[in-house]
């Protein structure tokens, strides 16, 4: 059975997931790895599983709010699934350490680009359909990441969903709990072929991660558009750099930490109290 704190933090990722459509296994890989004791490829096969079945109930809740596009969804989970299955099958096979650094760069990355902001929607966004072509094109490209580094795909179907398709950020969120069940079942399916799972444990903290995404699904219609966008965006950027300094060696860890924790305050401040602070002009584009 899993440690209680396992369950309580299991029970924080579920409600991120509901309220945020993502960061699920952003959150759930290291939580794995560094409370549960799972090695990499362990963690990231069951976060797989957890995610799953936490955002195929969570799409309930978002679906009752009118936030869920089902054929954009069905379509990019489609693309997503042969992705997903691909890189499962391969991420079994990568080093722990490689694919925990590459975890937390594509973190970093996205995080940014969240932070900038998406396109400008066309008229009446909440019923924008997106391409086919697109869809597909960006489900196959997030499935294969999704696979390969363990996570369900929010923390890049939102992006894509938001940024490159204009969709309001409710509607990216919900959308992407569909997109997120489907790749994890099929990535899932991919590392079940090379690398063992501890059902006890996974049951458990899939049990309270779904606890937690019914109340974040409650939460995420009641937050307005732009709060959930940074939320999420600097959420994802707190977890990769942490993620990304376990992989630095020892010696260096923490002076390194001490570093960002330095930047991280000194932006902070920036960007919330000086008017004229470059990381607005950064963020904004003005």
């Amino acid at each position: 059975m899993a440690p209680a704190l396992v369950l309580v933090l299991a029970l924080l990722v579920g409600v991120c997931l509901g309220l945020l459509g993502g960061g699920g296994s952003v959150l759930t890989v290291p939580l794995l790895v560094y409370a549960a004791g799972m090695d990499a490829k362990e963690a990231i096969a069951t976060s797989l599983f957890v995610v799953g079945v936490t955002s195929a109930v969570g799409v309930v809740g978002h679906a009752r709010g009118g936030r869920v596009r089902w054929r954009t969804g069905a379509l990019f989970g489609a693309a997503g699934m042969a992705g997903a299955y691909a890189g499962g099958l391969v991420g079994g096979r990568v080093p722990d350490a490689v694919l925990l650094a590459a975890f937390a760069v594509m973190m970093i990355a996205t995080a940014a680009a969240m932070l900038r902001g998406r396109r400008a929607a066309g008229p009446d966004p909440a019923h924008r359909q997106l391409p086919v072509g697109r869809v597909l094109l960006d489900g196959a490209v997030v499935g294969l990441v999704t696979g390969l580094v363990g996570a369900g795909g929010g923390f890049l179907v939102v992006p894509a969903l938001a940024l490159l398709g204009g969709l309001p950020m409710p509607v990216a969120v919900g959308t992407s709990l569909l997109v997120i069940a489907v790749k994890s079942a099929a990535g899932f399916a991919g590392y079940l072929s090379s690398v063992p799972v501890d059902w006890t444990t996974a049951l458990a903290v899939t049990a309270s991660a779904v606890a937690g995404s019914l109340a974040g699904a409650r939460l995420a219609g009641r937050v307005p558009a732009d709060v959930l966008s940074r939320l999420f965006a600097w959420s994802v950027l707190a977890m990769g750099a942490l993620v990304l300094l376990q992989q630095a060696p020892a010696g260096v860890r923490l002076p390194a930490l001490a570093v960002v924790a330095s930047l991280g305050a000194g932006a902070g401040v920036c960007y919330g109290f000086v008017a004229r602070c470059p990381l607005r002009r950064a963020v904004h584009g003005t």
